[in-house]
């Protein structure tokens, strides 16, 4: 009998590879955007600012993903205002500086850079590509004036922007072009409820809980982006908020029956399944299966999907915006300077200042040859040094594979490519294939290792293969040694910060609950909080355990604390939906909230993570 060979969780995460559907509208923009612009600015005769747009669109075709229009324009805008602020202040550090003033003022962006990133994806991105235009801006002169650069830039990012909010996906072509991604997000609310009543008292029920929470977090950031007015301006889109909203008491009773564990009939999930067909389809619910009312959780399952089809009868819905994510300014500031922050903007300005440092110190010793441009090994350590990118060691071997692959890839184009056009149709090619290959982080690397060697020789530089492979493994060696560095305080902070931020959500949830509050939007908007944060917990101590053993051993037992906190939240909801019932909790739940608040200061007190004492019932 043969035996499967367990691989170190390193190296599986290497080779993992994200599943899903092809977005061919995403592919459709990508060859739309940096080619087109790259064509145009040959033909104009402004090829080096066309080059500098052509980059700016492939770095936000990377932030492209799946989601609605309007959550687009942050995730694609704010990153694209960073880089081109990094390109301005590159461009005139490398003018006006010389080596030493040039490393500090590189090292401090980094800092800064890293810091922010800790607050969330948006700024993760946002802080990449200040430091990749930074780069570039320094190590890519070029004739241009640094704002024209800056303004190509968003010029570039703001072309697929237009793109993204212009084109439409192939399911809005059939239904209201406006909705193509808050639609699928919120009926795929209702579906997750329904597969969830379907797990309840069975071995999938919490990694169906899990898939509800991911589910509301899409649908809630896809109608929550930003819009010129305070409210809905259509009664199509409010109506669909009706909806959206109308689908949280469905998820807070079915996160309640799944903590009782009794399984409920078949039936329990025809109703939210019919609620999704018709949020689909932009029509009525038609008939829903006959009320089971044996218990509180079924009681407010069933009121929740009568008031739910009320809503659905309704022409639009109300003013009323989703309950939205909680993050006042003092949250953001506490993750930029937390012991997260700290720790990752030391290791970010590190990495970003050294690899600056060599990159000159090769460039002025002429290693660099015939070439000019020394940008690709503090850009390459950008990359490498993103812990939400992948662990460390999964990321070095995959950015090394990529990098390879690609550039023997473009060496062997090249030397039959006629230029420019060959080269400009390269480039379109590569820009659609960017939102596939964004699925493994290796395949990414070798698509925009092929893309940039384009621009770059579409500029005017020599074929550089060779030399771009090596500063890659220089960048590669350069972080390995950064990231297994000692530095002040202690190991894993961004996983404890995440902890941190989970206990505290929780904490103001459970008070909320406990004082028997009669307004459950606030109970609503605590509970998607605490989720949420939960769920990016999870997601850094993932990350974490699948690090070097070295590395990993820092985050040992952040796991089981999540594990509490996961449980202590799903009793709060269980609470919660006891208390709008009887108006008192029975003694299990008293007991649970007490034992659970006292596992989680215990464990919180072993790891050194902050978590507020918990209140209990009385």
């Amino acid at each position: 009998m043969s035996r499967r060979v367990a691989l170190p969780p390193w190296l599986a995460h290497a080779l993992r590879t994200q599943r899903g559907p092809v977005s061919w509208s995403a592919v459709t923009r990508g060859a739309l955007a940096a080619g087109p612009l790259l064509l145009a600015a040959v033909l104009l005769h402004r090829t080096s600012l066309g080059v500098v747009a052509a980059i700016a669109a492939m770095l936000a075709g990377i932030n492209d993903r799946p989601g609605s229009r309007r959550s687009a324009v942050r995730r694609l805008g704010v990153p694209a205002a960073a880089g081109a602020l990094g390109l301005l202040v590159g461009t005139y550090g490398g003018e006006h500086l010389t080596a030493v003033p040039l490393t500090l003022l590189l090292t401090g962006l980094g800092l800064v850079a890293g810091g922010t990133s800790a607050v969330g994806p948006v700024a993760s991105g946002a802080g990449t590509q200040l430091l990749v235009a930074a780069a570039i801006g320094a190590g890519m002169p070029v004739a241009e004036a640094g704002w024209q650069r800056a303004l190509a830039f968003l010029a570039g990012a703001g072309w697929l922007v237009v793109l993204r909010l212009a084109l439409p996906t192939p399911g809005a072509i059939a239904g209201d072009f406006r909705f193509d991604g808050e639609r699928d997000a919120v009926a795929a609310v209702y579906d997750a409820v329904a597969d969830l009543l379907d797990a309840v008292g069975g071995e999938a029920a919490g990694r169906q809980r899990v898939a509800l929470t991911a589910a509301l977090d899409h649908a809630q950031d896809a109608l929550t982006g930003p819009r010129l007015r305070r409210y809905a301006s259509s009664a199509a889109e409010r109506r669909l908020h009706a909806q959206y909203a109308a689908a949280l008491p469905l998820a807070e009773a079915a996160t309640a029956l799944a903590w009782a564990g009794e399984p409920v009939s078949a039936r329990a999930a025809e109703g939210p399944r019919r609620l999704a067909v018709a949020v689909r389809e932009s029509g009525a619910t038609g008939p829903l299966p006959a009320p089971s009312r044996s218990a509180p959780a079924l009681r407010a399952l069933d009121d929740a999907l009568l008031r739910a089809a009320e809503t659905f009868d309704r022409a639009e819905g109300g003013h009323q915006r989703p309950p939205a994510r909680r993050r006042p300014a003092l949250d953001l500031v506490r993750a930029a300077l937390g012991s997260g922050g700290r720790e990752y903007g030391l290791r970010v300005a590190l990495c970003f200042g050294a690899s600056a440092a060599i990159a000159q110190a090769l460039h002025h010793a002429r290693w660099y040859g015939e070439h000019q441009h020394w940008y690709w090994l503090p850009a390459t350590a950008v990359f490498l040094v993103k812990p939400d990118l992948g662990p460390l060691a999964s990321r070095v071997l995959c950015r090394a594979a990529g990098t390879v692959l690609g550039a023997l890839v473009f060496a062997g184009l090249a030397a039959v490519l006629p230029r420019p056009e060959g080269l400009i149709a390269l480039v379109a090619v590569c820009g659609a294939v960017i939102p596939v290959s964004t699925r493994h982080f290796g395949a990414q690397t070798a698509v925009v290792t092929v893309l940039v060697l384009a621009l770059v020789m579409v500029g005017g530089e020599p074929q550089a293969s060779v030399s771009r492979i090596g500063e890659t493994l220089l960048a590669c060696a350069l972080v390995l040694i950064v990231g297994h560095l000692p530095l002040a305080g202690k190991r894993g902070g961004g996983v404890r910060a995440r902890l941190a931020a989970a206990g505290r959500a929780a904490h103001a949830y459970l008070d909320h609950v406990l004082s028997e509050s009669g307004d459950r939007g606030e109970r609503w908007a605590l509970r998607r909080e605490a989720y949420r944060t939960l769920a990016e917990a999870r997601t850094a101590i993932a990350l974490a355990a699948a690090e070097l053993p070295a590395l990993a051993r820092h985050t040992e037992g952040t796991d089981a604390v999540a594990a509490v906190l996961e449980r202590l939240v799903d009793t709060t909801t269980a609470c919660a939906v006891h208390l709008d019932e009887t108006g008192r909790l029975t003694a299990r739940q008293a007991r649970q909230l007490e034992d659970l608040a006292a596992e989680l200061e215990r464990g919180g007190q072993r790891l050194g993570v902050s978590v507020p004492r918990m209140p209990v019932a009385a």
